[in-house]
């Protein structure tokens, strides 16, 4: 009932407010998604704005002023019964140990509504940047500015930090805050190569997080069918793909499919288990008697004899 309630307030509410929003504001809004962010990031580096001010806000969702907030919705909302199911919603409060405690500041997140009320609050700084003349793309709270030199880059920091947090009452995280070169920095997963076209590219925190989410899915200690592991597998592979597309990631695509298929041989081998299963499993599978024989009675580990089965196995064959 709650998620239904937020849905109906979120497509009354977002028309309303979403027309007076930023052209610079990409997070969560109809018509508009993150690869238009990266995009857009792309063609403020091409044409000659070469650093960037990449600000974090720390702990954005759970440091939201209620007052200031419902003070920005109330400018478009006048209807005192919405306002007042807004503010129980946000101070609906949270159970910790077993005890339920008001929430005196920030929004709930997962709920329909908190993206709207984030972007509401965080027109203020659009307004402000723009008003400025600077360069900028923000999606949700991840807010970059492009300038054309370190030193204007580090002046317009001081003074964003000093709004955010004076007039907006946020918390800037200055350890994860950077003036920098954009290829230097990741945004949305994506970052840029130091070329004239400035490329875009994979994050080399995104390729790690991949990795970790594929060698959580082939845990040779987790027990689970061939088929399953594999359908899983391709559900998250598949939804990584079509985000990332974006990126020039041929080359890292093609070495990525080698390492996920020697994952997945080495799952099967430890599944074989005996060395008269594997003898058993490799003949099926077309391999010479001479070196299947070797490879069943090998002492060598799971991840050491899936080398052996990525020679054995060329792509494409079934794996039996």
């Amino acid at each position: 009932m709650d998620r239904f309630l937020q849905q109906a307030l979120l497509q009354v509410m977002n028309p309303i407010f979403d027309a007076h929003f930023s052209w610079n504001s990409y997070g969560f809004r109809p018509g508009k998604r993150a690869h238009d962010a990266v995009k857009q990031a792309q063609r403020y580096i091409q044409s000659g704005l070469r650093w960037g001010v990449d600000m974090d806000l720390e702990k954005f969702f759970d440091r939201v002023n209620h007052d200031m907030l419902m003070a920005r919705v109330a400018r478009k909302v006048t209807d005192k019964r919405v306002l007042k199911l807004i503010r129980s919603y946000l101070n609906v409060g949270a159970v910790v140990e077993g005890t339920r405690e008001r929430t005196e500041e920030g929004t709930p997140q997962g709920g329909p509504l908190s993206p709207l009320l984030a972007n509401i609050l965080l027109d203020d700084l659009d307004r402000e940047l723009t008003k400025r003349g600077l360069r900028f793309v923000r999606y949700a709270d991840d807010c970059n500015i492009f300038v054309a030199s370190k030193r204007a880059g580090k002046r317009v920091m001081e003074s964003v930090i000093r709004f955010v947090e004076g007039k907006l009452k946020l918390k800037v995280n200055r350890v994860k805050s950077a003036v920098d070169r954009p290829w230097n920095r990741k945004f949305l997963g994506f970052s840029f190569l130091p070329n004239k076209q400035a490329t875009i590219r994979l994050a080399l925190k995104t390729l790690t997080r991949f990795k970790e989410k594929v060698r959580e899915l082939t845990d040779r200690t987790k027990t689970m069918p061939r088929e399953e592991r594999i359908q899983r597998l391709n559900r998250f592979v598949l939804g990584w793909i079509g985000y990332f597309r974006l990126a020039a990631a041929k080359n890292h695509c093609r070495t990525l499919d080698q390492w996920i298929r020697r994952r997945l041989r080495m799952c099967l081998w430890k599944q074989w288990k005996a060395p008269k299963a594997r003898l058993r499993n490799l003949r099926a599978l077309g391999v010479p008697e001479w070196a299947a024989r070797i490879m069943a009675n090998s002492r060598r580990g799971p991840w050491e004899m899936s080398r052996n089965t990525n020679n054995a196995l060329p792509t494409g064959k079934q794996e039996g």
